[in-house]
């Protein structure tokens, strides 16, 4: 159950059309579920402003789907992170609806209207902006993906950025603008990991920055990229994991609704 059904429930009793008792039976089974394989949070978008979102690694494909079930069955959209080409045709099966990305290994099942108002957006209707969301290279595009996946089920408008690392820093200048404009930036980089840094010194609003494992043996699956973001001298940077691409543009995607309600409740 999201905000909006709780409203209409809420609504549905004060005007005398669902008793309470019934009110109170739906209200009963919210919390939580439990499954033999896992615990089914069904509270996470009333609390925390997005559904619970399922963690494919380490998951049978049928535990996959029955928590997808779940989630669905009880009004959430689905998002299926770090997900099997078995994982992903299997949910592909179950939801006609779903939006798989190979490259990203995630898949989304929600409403197109979310999807729509997502792609590509410079700003939304009530001036909050977009979150951008800025990788370095081409070979770090499957966690841009991933990231890009997580803003699409939030709702968030994203605007992307591909292929700008410090190698050839002449190519980010151009997008110095749209960089200016965003309320969040998830910036994603390998190799040395400088990109977060040039960012932050841009712009007036939080990057996230994302390490990723990209990069010649010395680079250490991308601890040298994390360690150099987290030394960085941009004010503005905080540094999620390896590769982590969810975690950040999730995190960007709160900032996001942050700063839509306050701006909501200010007019």
């Amino acid at each position: 159950m999201n905000l909006d059904q709780l409203r209409l429930l809420l609504a549905a009793v004060a005007r005398g059309e669902t008793p309470v008792e019934g009110a109170l039976v739906r209200l009963r089974g919210l919390p939580f579920e439990n499954l033999d394989f896992a615990t089914v949070d069904h509270h996470r978008q009333l609390r925390c402003g997005h559904p619970e979102v399922i963690f494919c690694l380490g998951k049978t494909v049928g535990q996959v789907v029955e928590i997808a079930r779940r989630l669905a069955a009880g009004g959430a959209s689905v998002l299926a992170t770090r997900a099997s080409v078995e994982q992903r045709e299997a949910l592909k099966r179950e939801f006609a609806g779903a939006v798989v990305n190979e490259l990203g290994r995630v898949v989304w099942v929600g409403n197109q209207k979310s999807e729509t108002r997502n792609q590509n957006q410079t700003a939304n209707q009530n001036g909050v902006g977009h979150v951008a969301l800025v990788c370095a290279g081409t070979s770090d595009l499957p966690v841009a993906e991933e990231a890009g996946m997580t803003l699409l089920a939030m709702g968030v408008p994203c605007v992307r950025i591909n292929d700008v690392g410090v190698s050839g820093l002449h190519r980010l200048l151009p997008h110095v603008p749209v960089l200016q404009k965003a309320c969040a930036v998830v910036a994603i980089a390998g190799m040395e990991g400088a990109l977060p840094s040039v960012i932050g010194g841009l712009v007036a609003c939080p990057v996230f920055a994302v390490p990723t494992s990209v990069g010649y043996g010395a680079s250490m699956g991308g601890m040298v990229a994390m360690l150099a973001m987290l030394n960085s001298c941009a004010s503005n940077v905080s540094v999620v994991n390896i590769d982590n691409g969810f975690g950040a543009a999730y995190s960007a995607g709160l900032v996001y609704q942050q700063v839509s309600t306050a701006r909501k409740d200010g007019e």
